[in-house]
């Protein structure tokens, strides 16, 4: 018990004396005063002594390297603050940007399904689909088109040779009937001549 109050007297007494030994000991060194923080706590290390596990530090330099790291940690807070608001203007920003890509993004898409498209009797049909229904519908006009008219041909030939037959028919028939009348006539003149001799006998 003894022993730690006579060490913390001599504890107290290296402090005293390096404190008192401060005012005496000149200006404050340059270090304080342009080099960084740390630095500063670099220069300290290596100069300030250390007895039984207390450092003993000019009081000038506690209060300059104390208002260094204060003003230091203000113009970090002041900085992370400015950053912060900066942050939050890039985010509103971002998001009117991406509002703004978002409408551009839906008129275009707009523009392209007006575009691929075509009103028929108030409706919007795809151009695709309107390309595919009147290929199929000139394709379909196009077979009835060559359809009729090989029909057509086939029913003019089947005509012209009908008619040919009809004709060649009235043809025979004229012949047939010529002929009929003909052998009819001389049926009767030689029914006429036996009727005859039988009477002139």
């Amino acid at each position: 018990m003894y022993q730690l109050f006579v060490n913390r007297c001599v504890i107290t007494a290296i402090l005293l004396i390096g404190a008192i030994s401060s005012y005496g000991q000149g200006d404050l060194p340059e270090v304080f005063k342009q080099e960084t923080i740390s630095g500063q706590l670099k220069y300290l290390e290596e100069k300030t002594r250390i007895y039984e596990n207390y450092r003993a530090i000019r009081e000038d330099m506690f209060r300059s390297f104390s208002r260094n790291v204060r003003d230091t940690l203000a113009n970090a807070k002041s900085r992370i603050n400015g950053l912060a608001a900066h942050n939050t203007v890039l985010d509103n920003r971002i998001d009117s940007l991406q509002k703004s890509l978002e409408a551009s993004a839906a008129e275009l898409e707009q523009k392209t399904r007006t575009k691929n498209s075509i009103g028929i009797l108030g409706m919007e049909v795809n151009k695709n689909t309107y390309n595919t229904v009147m290929w199929t519908i000139m394709a379909a006009l196009v077979f009835l088109l060559i359809t009729g008219y090989l029909s057509f041909k086939h029913n003019r030939a089947l005509t012209v040779r009908t008619k040919k037959d009809l004709i060649e028919l009235q043809a025979e028939y004229e012949e047939y009937r010529k002929n009929t009348r003909i052998e009819r006539e001389k049926m009767n003149i030689d029914h006429f001549n036996e009727i005859k001799k039988l009477k002139g006998r």
